[in-house]
């Protein structure tokens, strides 16, 4: 499929009308078309994986050609160069979040990136490496559990960060971790408890969240920690 047909196809699938909603929840006007994911997702399978479409949409700088892009993108075919220039202009957390889903977290630099990533200011970088710590341990089922120590240490070392996206992807990481194994939600819980006592409002509010459901019966049934009553 063509440049000219996606853009023209995108152009028949926009919702104007849906931006003020997408924009409550965080999502810019700017570059927006409005179309729907789902929608997005259908026209991906239709064009197929093609990895130099996918830099070209993605340099168009609308938000459906960066999410379009990222799901027609051959995930093990993308340079580093081209993982840190995509990253450079993660400007919401939908497309920051969207490009690690769709695409980001099969590279084969994956945990390196998340924890390179984890250090960065820029707040949606910085989100960038949670978010990929979060998707790696619901999806990378062949990951060992000893890969998933350096995330937590991450966790505790950046939790400080008041800017909502990026404690909230911390957030995010912890309670997955927390999810994977009886292990791992021993080690969480553990992290969880230690933040708990910090003075960093932040970090409070990751650790309660997160230990409200890292503790929960269902969560430690699922990953069959059991305790006396």
């Amino acid at each position: 499929m063509d440049l000219r047909s996606i853009m023209e196809q995108l152009g028949e699938m926009a919702n104007p009308e849906d931006l003020d909603g997408m924009e409550r929840f965080g999502i810019p006007r700017a570059g927006n078309l409005g179309v729907r994911v789902p929608e997005l997702r259908r026209l991906a399978r239709r064009i197929g994986i093609d990895s130099g479409l996918a830099e070209t949409l993605w340099n168009l700088g609308y938000r459906e050609t960066r999410l379009l892009a990222s799901m027609v993108q051959d995930p093990k075919a993308i340079e580093e160069g081209r993982l840190e220039a995509w990253l450079k202009d993660f400007d919401s957390w939908e497309i920051t979040d969207g490009t690690i889903l769709n695409c980001f977290w099969k590279h084969p630099a994956a945990h390196r990136k998340a924890l390179e990533w984890s250090r960065r200011e820029r707040e949606f970088e910085k989100r960038a490496g949670f978010v990929m710590m979060a998707i790696l341990a619901v999806k990378d089922k062949g990951l060992p559990d000893s890969e998933f120590g350096p995330f937590l240490v991450a966790v505790a070392r950046e939790a400080g960060d008041e800017r909502n996206f990026v404690k909230k992807a911390i957030n995010w990481a912890l309670r997955q971790i927390g999810k994977r194994n009886a292990l791992l939600n021993t080690a969480a819980i553990g992290v969880g408890e230690e933040l708990k006592k910090s003075e960093n409002r932040a970090a409070r509010w990751i650790a309660s969240d997160a230990l409200r459901e890292l503790q929960s019966t269902g969560v430690r049934k699922r990953v069959r920690v059991w305790t006396r009553v």
